[in-house]
């Protein structure tokens, strides 16, 4: 199998983000891609994790927001099938709950706390489709912390 080449874009995208710790390098080349794919019209799988990843350079909660949501939407347009074409390792189902995590997250730190915890429930009710790895235990793990934060929260 060929490696999706949009995707390895996103993955370098991710590289400058989380492991080289820049975020405005990272935003630059998520815009440059999101050009080059045809903004939401573009292929859904490329759409979702793209915005996705966007969503995660944004220094406006507003924006952070705005992107996870276009994430969100695009996964309802993704097929297992089209995931596994594209190497992920995932299931589109698997996808959900950091999804729902990272929207989740924003609408807490907008004090939108019932939509917050709406999405919590969401993200935990999709975590029978991680795997018991790494990226499984990132969520899951992300998911307690925010579990917390939200029980404290009033």
């Amino acid at each position: 199998m060929t490696a999706d080449p949009t995707m390895t874009l996103i993955g370098q995208g991710v590289e400058l983000n989380h492991h080289r710790g820049q975020p405005e390098a990272a935003r630059e080349l998520f815009a440059k891609i999101w050009d080059d794919i045809g903004g939401e019209q573009g292929d859904p799988l490329h759409v979702c994790v793209l915005a996705h990843s966007m969503a995660d350079v944004q220094d406006d909660v507003h924006q952070e927001l705005m992107w996870d949501l276009r994430a969100l939407a695009a996964a309802d347009l993704v097929t297992d099938e089209r995931v596994a074409q594209a190497g992920v390792p995932l299931s589109v189902a698997g996808l959900y709950p950091s999804l729902h995590l990272n929207l989740s997250e924003c609408y807490r730190k907008l004090g939108d706390l019932d939509r917050a915890r709406e999405h919590l429930q969401q993200a935990r009710a999709g975590t029978g489709a991680l795997g018991d790895d790494n990226y499984g235990r990132l969520i899951k793990g992300g998911l307690e912390r925010l579990a917390k934060q939200l029980d404290g929260a009033v």
